[in-house]
């Protein structure tokens, strides 16, 4: 199968301004809203939803960033103080509703441990997740707030989010899984950072 592409720049601009409503409507004020993007993507989504809402709101919501490398269980990373310095939330989550944002919500491990880094820095009065697609196959009992786009796939498949703060344009593509998880997870073991 050859990649195609499942969404284009147009796509992900309506959905993340759709998202930035609900996200609004639901919690009915910004003033206790914070949120934080999981590296990488969700960085540049949770930036561009902060744009969309305060320009709908006209109030200024924080917005920050999460690593949680070292929370995650399928990897081995050496000097967890190291990756903590990547997190940088500005403001402090307690009493606050989150929003953790990330590209695709897949098996559910990577917001696992995003909620288990939240909770490390303190006691949030909620916390909320939005992603941009949605492939299915949880894991764990983890859904998304807010869904850009659901999208059915096969485990074989990969869903790739590019965005153009890092990968020079906006798209969402699908293709055959070409197998570079093994050969991922063995230079993460061997101590290469990727």
């Amino acid at each position: 199968m050859d990649e195609k592409i499942i969404m284009t720049s147009e796509d992900i601009h309506r959905s993340l301004a759709r998202i930035a409503h609900e996200i609004i409507e639901k919690n009915k004020t910004v003033d206790c809203l914070v949120l934080v993007g999981m590296l990488t993507r969700g960085v540049p989504l949770a930036n561009r939803l902060v744009a969309n809402i305060e320009s709908s709101e006209g109030s200024t919501v924080p917005v920050g960033t999460l690593d949680i490398s070292h929370y995650r269980d399928d990897r081995y990373l050496p000097d967890p103080v190291y990756f903590r310095q990547l997190t940088n939330i500005p403001v402090s989550v307690d009493d606050r509703n989150v929003v953790l944002v990330d590209d695709v919500l897949y098996t559910g491990r990577s917001i696992r441990a995003a909620m288990d880094a939240l909770i490390d820095l303190g006691r949030p009065r909620s916390i909320q997740l939005a992603v941009l697609v949605d492939r299915g196959h949880r894991e764990l009992p983890i859904r998304a707030d807010y869904v850009g786009k659901n999208i059915p796939s096969a485990k074989d498949e990969n869903i790739q989010v590019n965005l153009v703060e890092i990968d020079g344009n906006d798209g969402v593509f699908i293709s055959k899984n070409n197998n570079n998880r093994s050969s991922h997870r063995a230079r993460l073991l061997d101590g290469e950072l990727i």
